[in-house]
């Protein structure tokens, strides 16, 4: 399934992890197993009013628009329990017509392509580029490491998310990615006489990447430590095979600094498509549904 650009939660690594964990899941393709036109993952969870369900997330995943055509009855359960979709790539107005009901609307993540080093240069903001360059003479040193559940960076980034109320993978989830793929889950660290002030983490998976975690301290802040993280995790995953990395949701309401962050580091804007739920009691009533409602 190399050839699709599948994102985290659609990827073998994380299929690997969950069942590491011991989560439920199914995996199926459409087309053939080497060159799929249609992929996807599927979680079991249990919620509290809807019970058991199945979770879709960021899928599934086509190679063309036109292969999204009739996959809700390739991808549902035979026992047709309530199915959760957290869509990106089907329309609403194909969703509503299938019968979802939308719950969430659509959030914003940021896409960052990767490629030469000029060309992701080019792709910067001027001001980001700019600050590039000083960075590059700054007494930074950068390290990469393998992920593990004793580097500072997880506690940190525990403690951050507690302060700023936002919600991350869990630590356990990261350390067992870590272990089901070697070489998979990476930490790039920066150091300033010795001492760490900032550090991310990124996992692997395919054609994709994923900036996970990240966690810059005060000496860190000063000297524009995340910048320079990011540039080197940049560079290395083009060079090792992957063309787009994930930087996770933008927020310009709560975090404006970090929305500008990362759209000027070149990424793009990429709108999900929302959350729904498919439950064979609302299904008629949900293609009823007005479309300013199911937008």
């Amino acid at each position: 399934m190399e050839s699709l650009r599948l994102p985290l939660t659609q990827s073998p690594e994380y299929a690997r992890t969950l069942r590491c964990l011991g989560v439920p899941l199914r995996q199926g393709f459409a087309g053939s197993a080497r060159a799929p036109a249609l992929s996807w993952l599927i979680q079991s969870r249990r919620l509290p009013v809807l019970g058991h369900v199945e979770l879709l997330s960021r899928g599934p995943v086509a190679r063309r628009a036109a292969d999204l055509e009739d996959w809700l009855p390739l991808c549902r359960n035979r026992r047709r329990v309530p199915l959760l979709l957290n869509a990106d790539g089907p329309e609403a107005p194909a969703l509503r017509r299938a019968g979802f009901w939308p719950l969430i609307t659509p959030a914003t993540i940021a896409l960052l392509p990767l490629g030469t080093d000029s060309a992701m240069r080019a792709a910067m903001h001027p001001k980001w580029r700019s600050h590039l360059n000083r960075l590059e003479r700054q007494a930074l040193r950068i390290s990469r490491h393998p992920l593990a559940a004793d580097h500072w960076l997880l506690d940190a980034e525990a403690r951050q998310a507690r302060a700023r109320r936002y919600r991350s993978l869990p630590p356990g989830l990261l350390i067992a990615f870590a272990q089901t793929n070697p070489g998979k889950a990476l930490i790039w660290e920066a150091r300033h006489n010795g001492a760490p002030v900032a550090a991310i983490a990124v996992l692997r998976h395919g054609r994709m990447a994923t900036w996970q975690i990240g966690v810059t301290l005060s000496e860190g802040r000063k000297r524009g430590a995340m910048t320079a993280l990011l540039w080197e995790a940049m560079r290395w995953l083009a060079g090792h095979g992957h063309d787009l990395l994930d930087l996770g949701m933008l927020n310009s309401d709560d975090a404006p600094g970090l929305t500008r962050f990362k759209l000027r580091s070149g990424a793009r804007a990429h709108r999900l498509g929302g959350t729904w739920l498919h439950l064979n009691a609302l299904a008629p009533i949900a293609r009823r549904l007005p479309p300013a409602l199911a937008a």
